[in-house]
């Protein structure tokens, strides 16, 4: 009797482990890319949807969003991100407080957000960075504190169905790496990383902006970027390996190099001044020899106007490429500014408050919501 006792628990015990496990499996959200069409579990996104009469099915709406992890290392200037109640800096809250709104903005449409390891600027644009914001050692290897707050986040965006564009160098901060080999230690240790925790729902961005000239490592380069991106593409695990590109300065077209081997390509449209523009420089992108049909991904842009008929977001639309949201907070006598924006503005500059709090952040996503039908 005891031992019919026992063969049941057993069964039951496994037959338990194994409804957890499928029910984990079910749950792990996947992006893929067919031609130039983004799908998220198996699924074309924004199926259905139309724009002005040009499909929207296969694009991904994005924001970047690349402070969710931030921190400060260095003591002299980590007292620059107090926030406003508090005075005090506080990384756990940074993270909390994103993954707190990311259920909002997946409501109003948006599929995907750019983080990057190495965060971005806190001041939205600077020529120093004197601060010390790296998920690596010097010699590349993970920092624990950094995966901590991280997983909280892709882990939410696999709950979510959202895809993230997870970035690994930002120029600025990429000499916290002591040569090139901790670079290349660096990205071998992150796809690890997330290839370990069976993340699928991830799009790599190697370098932002490759071909900023502040980046210190020549193989971050837009000259060598590309050993990098065929760096990650030969990290394949269980049959999976990640899809892999780099961007570039805003108002600039890929290099062949990058063009050639990259799974999808990112452009920005800082310096866009005319909607025109952002049309152009798609259709220059598709024409060049090395292109072939793959996702355009505009994944940052500060430009808005989202109540005029012209504006950088739909002319992305028109063209059939993807747009990504990009704020900062204006602060009195940078880059000409002749305002402090108060902490509800921006979504770049750090302390973030990562709610839909100010009017752009409102303007930006009630017309997502508009286009998208909160898809």
């Amino acid at each position: 009797m005891k031992k019919n006792s026992y063969l049941i628990v057993l069964i039951i015990m496994m037959f338990t482990s194994a409804c957890a496990f499928q029910n984990e499996k079910k749950s792990s959200t996947t992006v893929s890319i067919e031609g130039e069409n983004i799908f998220i579990n198996d699924e074309i996104t924004l199926k259905g949807r139309t724009f002005e009469g040009v499909s929207l099915e296969g694009l991904l709406p994005n924001a970047r969003l690349v402070q969710g992890i931030f921190d400060d290392l260095n003591p002299e200037t980590r007292d620059l991100w107090v926030y406003p109640d508090t005075k005090v800096w506080d990384a756990e809250r940074n993270t909390n407080e994103f993954v707190a709104a990311m259920p909002d903005w997946r409501k109003h449409g948006l599929l995907a957000f750019t983080l990057n390891l190495q965060g971005g600027s806190p001041r939205g644009y600077s020529q120093d960075q004197p601060w010390h914001n790296s998920a690596f050692t010097a010699k590349g290897e993970l920092r624990e504190d950094y995966l901590i707050r991280l997983k909280k986040i892709l882990d939410k965006a696999n709950e979510l169905e959202m895809v993230v564009i997870l970035g690994i160098f930002y120029f600025g901060q990429d000499e916290r790496l002591e040569n090139e080999a901790a670079v290349i230690r660096a990205v071998e240790n992150t796809i690890d990383w997330l290839h370990e925790h069976d993340y699928k729902n991830i799009l790599i961005e190697v370098a932002n902006e490759c071909n900023n000239r502040k980046y210190d490592h020549d193989i971050i380069k837009q000259d060598r970027i590309h050993e990098l991106i065929e760096l990650v593409k030969s990290k394949v695990h269980n049959g999976h390996r990640y899809y892999v590109s780099t961007s570039y300065n805003g108002n600039t077209l890929p290099t062949k190099n990058v063009v050639k081997v990259s799974d999808f390509i990112l452009l920005h449209g800082n310096g866009v001044h005319d909607p025109a523009r952002i049309t152009e420089m798609v259709e220059m992108t598709r024409q060049m020899p090395e292109y072939r049909p793959m996702p355009i991904i505009f994944n940052e842009d500060d430009h808005f106007n989202f109540d005029q008929p012209e504006n950088n977001m739909l002319n992305a639309f028109r063209a059939r490429a993807s747009w990504g949201y990009f704020d900062f907070r204006a602060m009195k006598g940078h880059r000409g500014s002749e305002i402090d924006e108060p902490f509800e503005d921006g979504y770049q500059s750090v302390p973030v408050d990562w709610r839909i709090s100010s009017d752009r952040k409102k303007a930006f996503f009630s017309k997502l919501a508009e286009i998208s039908g909160k898809y």
